[in-house]
């Protein structure tokens, strides 16, 4: 008796561990009653019966088609036999050692049992019915949503395109290149105040150099320096220094060699950093005033730069959400409200020195500060450091050699706090 109760002690000693380790819990006894500590050790879970019945099911399904696939290789051995042809072979093994096995032996060796499957348990799938997108049913649902979009004032651009507020804007390359190609690139960061004040400017710039065809490896750039902002230059450290500062030519400190074939290579850059607000290239000036029903904002640029000629130039306002689209009066150019960015855009296809100051009234419901930061983006044809490269050639003899080029002055970060 004795020995049979301590081998069905020794049969369930962890079930006991379990049960006694939610009794008692770091010395302590836990408040539970004889019937949660069953309910906490057969751990019943729904989860666990759905895996073991698709399980079960599936290990079913395998079996009844091994069964299948047995009988039929029995079936076509007979009517092998009784047509006197030669007994195919099944399995790919050739057909020599499947002669000389009898028709119960095929049954006997098809059907094994198959390594049980890594199921992994299925979801519960809530009920009711299902709101999940159809692939490929692009169908009503789809329209009246991109509808919703752009009632909502969403510009809505096809699969393969991209936002023009979400993407750097950059000019088309050059049509026509040349075995010589170069790009004078500037990017510009600037912060000013709401009040007036320029925090920070600074625009860097860069001279690339592409060279394609050997024969114009060994080349010399002169570069047109006219600008007076008091930008600091500075060359490649392969580049002829002394040569540049003298009579503004770029060239390799060893004339016998060539620059890279087919490889972009900055031969020349410049930065120039101030808080001079006459260097300021566009203005922007925002006046908010409060009125009974919100705000009346009046918003107007300058271009102080005249031989700049601006190209997609984006005046970005916040404004207030859940008030509805703003009220637009006077305006220069044209407007889109994103109401789903809570975004004024206030966009101007060209600023230039015919077009230099523009401005934009609207009113909403609002604060002041609700109209801040402002973003300023645009591109243009022509760089702020008046740098140019006018002449590329040979080393040997001067002459002069064909080039093309292309210049962009873009936007990194614009913005009026």
């Amino acid at each position: 008796m004795i020995t049979s109760f301590h081998c069905e002690i020794s049969e369930h000693c962890f079930d006991l561990i379990f049960a006694f380790d939610e009794i008692v819990a770091l010395g302590y006894r836990e408040n539970v009653n004889l019937a949660q500590i069953r309910t906490f050790t057969e751990m019943d879970s729904h989860e666990e019966k759905v895996f073991r019945a698709v399980r079960e099911t599936q290990e079913r399904e395998a079996k009844a088609e091994m069964r299948r696939k047995a009988k039929e290789l029995q079936q076509a051995r007979r009517d092998a036999e009784r047509s006197g042809k030669k007994v195919p072979a099944f399995g790919g093994f050739g057909s020599a050692g499947m002669t000389s096995i009898s028709s119960g032996s095929i049954i006997t060796d098809t059907i094994v049992e198959p390594e049980k499957p890594k199921i992994t348990p299925a979801p519960v799938r809530p009920s009711g019915p299902s709101k999940a997108l159809k692939l490929g049913a692009k169908g009503k649902e789809v329209d009246n949503f991109v509808d919703k979009l752009k009632s909502e004032g969403e510009t809505i651009m096809p699969s393969t395109g991209k936002r023009g507020s979400d993407v750097s804007k950059a000019l088309p390359p050059p049509v026509n290149v040349e075995s010589v190609h170069l790009r004078v690139e500037e990017k510009i960061t600037l912060t000013c105040g709401r009040d007036g004040g320029l925090q920070n400017m600074e625009v860097i710039g860069m001279v690339t150099l592409r060279v394609t065809d050997d024969k114009n490896g060994r080349i010399r750039l002169i570069i047109n320096n006219n600008d007076n902002k008091g930008l600091q230059l500075q060359t490649h450290p392969n580049v002829d220094k002394k040569l540049f500062t003298a009579e503004s030519v770029v060239g390799l400190k060893n004339p016998e060699k060539s620059f890279p074939l087919n490889n972009d290579v900055g031969v020349l850059k410049w930065r120039l950093q101030t808080t001079d607000e006459s260097l300021i290239p566009l203005t922007i000036n925002c006046w908010p005033s409060e009125s009974g029903s919100g705000c009346d904002v009046n918003i107007e640029y300058e271009l102080q730069e005249d031989s700049l000629e601006l190209n997609d130039v984006v005046i970005s306002i916040p404004v207030p959400s859940g008030v509805g689209a703003p009220v637009i009066g006077d305006l220069d150019g044209e407007y889109k409200h994103d109401s789903r960015r809570n975004v004024l855009e206030w966009c101007l296809p060209v600023i230039d020195a015919n077009n230099k100051t523009g401005s934009l009234e609207f009113s909403i419901a609002g604060q002041p500060n609700d109209f801040f930061p402002i973003s300023v983006t645009f591109v243009s044809k022509r760089n702020y450091c008046d740098i140019q490269v006018t002449k590329v050639t040979h080393v040997d003899g001067d002459s002069s050699v064909r080039f093309s080029s292309e210049t962009s002055f873009v936007v990194d970060k614009y913005e009026i706090l």
